[in-house]
């Protein structure tokens, strides 16, 4: 895992702010946001589940898969242009975990 993407998550999971590179953490009020090019692609809520909510924001790109695969619980393959989240395909739209 690169660098950035550790950075990145741990500052994601914390609620704190990140900016390095093409990837950025946003702290608001009822959630945090983690996007990569300026596409939102991971949301941790402030709810007492702390849930999560995951996309790729329509963009199946290496840098993608590996910032979502650095969050807990995420485990993204690839096969054929396909992508599986924890086993299960998926078509990269929101979805919590």
């Amino acid at each position: 895992m690169r660098k950035i993407t550790e950075e990145s998550i741990k500052a994601f999971m914390n609620a704190e702010v990140f900016n390095k590179s093409n990837t950025k953490v946003r702290v608001l009020p009822n959630v945090t946001v983690l996007s990569l090019f300026g596409n939102d692609i991971a949301w941790k809520y402030n709810d007492p589940d702390q849930t999560i909510s995951i996309s790729n924001a329509g963009w199946k790109s290496d840098t993608t898969k590996e910032r979502l695969n650095g969050i807990p619980g995420v485990s993204i393959q690839q096969k054929k242009d396909e992508w599986y989240l924890n086993g299960k395909k998926w078509d990269g739209k929101i979805i919590d975990l």
